[in-house]
């Protein structure tokens, strides 16, 4: 097997950049889509289920956009189309999702729209995040991939920082924060408009810096006869002969995403409760609380391109990952004390310490294992699945559980908090080839 080159910096920069426009949208829809569809009218005890679409979207579109781009080869790359044709899409929806309750139509009307627009916007958006994966994958080598993966978790929190703030900086400038009852204010209009052109032009940056290796050359450089990424099989038997870090990362990952489906769905409710003492989602302290919402996510980013740069001086990548999963654990924990805004910012940066590791780690652990194994789009493709199935099935218990904890939106983040300490648990039964 031919070995690949180190990459320079810039050249790994390049790689990942479009995932900094990719992740704007993606911290607009995760810190808005609660507060988006409480404005339009939602039952807090039905939020969550506004939130399956975007799992599930990402679970049938990963895998397909993975399987079709292994067998793809085009004078633009194999990724790189997928990449670009979802930034568009993504761009569109961004543009038609806000105003759900801006277009003359009825309460159900609106909501049936609004999750219309959610399920294309996260269908492309997928489609536009998977690719960078897959990149590093391909091009980087064994070596180089723990700071290639580390340059896009910074890239990623970086685009989510932008994301996250837009919304709370431009009601700071003046732009209306509070509209009519099932009317999404102008503030996050207008952050989604700019978001999605940030996003296509990242895209553009990506598409024009990377070319990406030919299907033989591809073949030479991961030990594949030129036939074995072409050779058709099906998902069944490539989970079946996934190796067995696939699973043991996958069950780490269900803990994780289970938590962090529940801190998107019920932040905003817990800081308007606890900070802003209310639950009335056309007033004024409720939308305040969603831009601080915002903030608080923004914190969590910052706190998380910190802990990324403390995590190589682990020695045991293992314990690494699990420490951060339980200081994130904590922090779930915490918010549901807390009543000031500013002391909010503490747990923000604790749950930002197991994003950090979140982002990284899991993909570093399942790239290594992958290699020999050929269809490395298809793979990664399918371990969207340990990303999306725990969201899904959070979502879906979502209601149920609330009722369970009270009724209390704030319980539902130490429920989170629960979670993370369990995948913390799961993290040791991981074999790290690289190390063991």
């Amino acid at each position: 097997m031919k070995q690949r080159a180190d990459k320079t910096f810039w050249q790994l920069w390049n790689l990942s950049f479009g995932f900094f426009g990719v992740q704007i949208a993606y911290a607009l829809q995760s810190a808005n889509i609660s507060r988006i569809f409480a404005t339009l009218g939602a039952d807090p005890h039905s939020l969550s289920y506004f939130w399956i679409l975007p799992p599930l979207m990402g679970i049938l579109v990963q895998p397909i956009v993975g399987t079709l781009s292994d067998k793809t080869w085009t004078r633009f790359g194999r990724r790189i189309p997928y990449l670009f044709v979802g930034a568009a899409f993504a761009v569109l929806v961004m543009c038609l999702l806000p105003n759900a309750g801006s277009l003359g139509m009825s309460v159900s009307t609106a909501m049936i729209f609004g999750l219309v627009a959610l399920m294309f916007l996260d269908t492309s958006i997928n489609m536009a995040m998977q690719p960078f994966k897959m990149l590093v994958g391909d091009e980087v080598n064994e070596k180089q991939k723990g700071l290639a993966y580390a340059i896009q978790s910074f890239l990623c929190n970086a685009g989510s920082v932008v994301g996250f703030v837009f919304p709370y900086a431009f009601a700071a400038l003046g732009i209306a924060n509070v509209a009519a009852p099932g009317i999404v204010p102008d503030s996050v209009i207008y952050s989604f408009y700019i978001g999605a052109a940030i996003l296509i032009l990242c895209v553009i940056y990506t598409t024009a810096k990377v070319k990406e290796m030919p299907p033989k050359e591809y073949a030479e450089y991961h030990n594949l006869k030129e036939s074995d990424n072409e050779s058709k099989s099906n998902w069944i038997d490539l989970l079946k002969n996934a190796p067995s870090t696939f699973w043991k990362v996958g069950l780490v990952q269900f803990f994780c995403w289970f938590a962090f489906m529940y801190m998107w769905t019920y932040t905003n409710g817990t800081v308007a409760a606890n900070c802003w003492g209310t639950t009335d989602v056309a007033s004024e302290g409720y939308q305040a609380a969603g831009n601080w919402v915002g903030i608080l996510f923004a914190v969590q980013a910052i706190g998380s391109v910190v802990w990324a740069m403390v995590l190589p001086q682990f020695k045991n990548r293992k314990m690494a990952y699990s420490l951060s999963l339980v200081l994130g654990g904590i922090g779930f924990a915490m918010t549901a004390f807390v009543h000031d805004q500013y002391m909010m910012f503490l747990p923000f940066v604790l749950i930002g310490c197991a994003w950090a590791a979140m982002l990284a780690m899991p993909f570093t652990f399942v790239t290594n294992a992958l290699e020999g194994y050929g269809h490395m789009g298809a793979y990664l493709g399918l371990f969207n699945g340990t990303i999306c199935i725990p969201q899904i099935v959070a979502a879906a218990v979502g209601g149920i559980i609330l009722g369970m904890v009270g009724s209390v939106q704030s319980n539902m983040m130490i429920v989170a908090g629960v979670a993370l300490v369990i995948g913390a648990l799961a993290v040791t039964i991981i074999k790290d080839k690289t190390t063991e």
